[in-house]
């Protein structure tokens, strides 16, 4: 215990001096000359500047206990001033206890909570029609998630089926905490249900898959224009006489990676192109960023899994009205609520695992 305890001050000693550096670099006039430095410089004060606040706060209290505990050793003091000391010292120790769980939590989770913009990917797997019912159920769960938290949610792409079920959609949100949130979700999602296509009452499993990306911001990944190759064609499917028209249907290519994007779901190519750049940073920065959390550590994949798609992560049994996360062995009875949005209650319950997953990481 004490050397994890040494282990986490030590680390914050290396995050206040670069906190110090970083205020003395934007006091400096030449950095301030320079828009694209100030603003990256800021943004890393920001992400630790709550870090320092609290490890400041737990330094004064540290500063405290010694005071009260020179007091309590002076033989000569007065008896009323080492009643005193000695109430001081024991509110000083919770404080002290309280303020370093609180940095430890800050301390593995504030990544996470730094990211303020995702870009979800859902897709109907096996089971044909039902499963682009569940995985149009997903959408409407998700976007109805973010509504209670007053989340921003931006259409980028989606393919309906003949029933209004999505084969495919693709969906921005915005807004603080999205990612430490919504992180969890990528993998597979079964469901277990009569469908509605079923005379006979027999139910049926399906499923869907999920991506979350977290979207970077422009500072954080450029991508070479000379890396990707550009397609432009005509529209297919409903949208007006317009779609067949005109070539507005936009692909690029990532060469590096591998990694292709389509959408045509606007009729301006333009539109179709920005929108195509957004999806293309979110997954070259999550194929980068991975590898590079699997070189680091396992932390978020002992928790959650890797939110590859071929992962089956959580079944949903609407006989039962049973939600089952299979990652921690959790089991709700209130599927109702969850597909209404309200999935509070299972995010809380991966997010405080995972909380513990990386202290003991730490």
């Amino acid at each position: 215990m004490a050397k994890e305890k040494d282990s986490v001050l030590a680390k914050l000693d290396e995050i206040e001096a670069r906190y110090g550096e970083i205020e003395e670099q934007i006091a400096d006039p030449a950095v301030a000359a320079d828009p694209a430095k100030l603003i990256a410089l800021s943004k890393e004060q920001g992400k630790l500047k709550s870090l320092v606040a609290k490890y400041r706060e737990y330094k004064t209290a540290i500063a405290g206990i010694k005071d009260a505990e020179q007091i309590l050793s002076d033989d000569g003091a007065d008896e009323e001033l080492v009643a005193l000391a000695e109430e001081e010292r024991r509110d000083l120790a919770d404080k002290e206890d309280n303020i370093l769980a609180d940095i430890q939590n800050i301390l593995v989770m504030a990544d996470d909570m730094s990211v303020g913009s995702v870009i979800m990917e859902i897709r109907a797997g096996t089971g044909g029609e039902e499963a682009a019912l569940f995985a149009r159920d997903l959408y409407n769960m998700y976007t109805r998630y973010a509504d209670n938290h007053r989340w921003k949610v931006e259409q980028l792409g989606f393919s309906v089926t003949e029933k209004n079920g999505f084969r495919e959609v693709i969906f921005g949100i915005k807004g603080e905490g999205v990612w430490a949130e919504l992180g969890y979700e990528g993998g597979g999602h079964r469901v277990q249900r009569v469908p509605e296509t079923e005379s006979q009452g027999r139910i049926h499993t399906s499923a869907a898959t999920v991506a979350v990306l977290p979207e970077p911001e422009d500072l954080d990944i450029e991508i070479a224009p000379e890396d990707v190759v550009e397609h432009v064609s005509r529209s297919s499917g409903p949208g007006g006489q317009n779609v067949n028209k005109v070539s507005s249907a936009i692909k690029l290519d990532h060469i590096p990676t591998g990694i292709s994007v389509s959408m045509q779901d606007e009729q301006s190519q333009h539109k179709n192109r920005a929108k195509a750049w957004r999806v293309l940073r979110s997954r070259v920065y999550e194929h980068f960023e991975g590898k590079k959390r699997a070189e680091r550590d396992s932390q978020r994949k002992t928790m959650v899994g890797s939110g590859d798609r071929s992962q089956k992560i959580r079944t949903y049994n609407f006989p039962q009205n049973r939600v089952t996360d299979h990652r921690i062995n959790l089991s709700l009875y209130c599927l109702d609520k969850i597909m209404a949005g309200d999935m509070r209650e299972l995010i809380a319950a991966l997010k405080d695992h995972d909380r513990q997953q990386r202290l003991e990481n730490l």
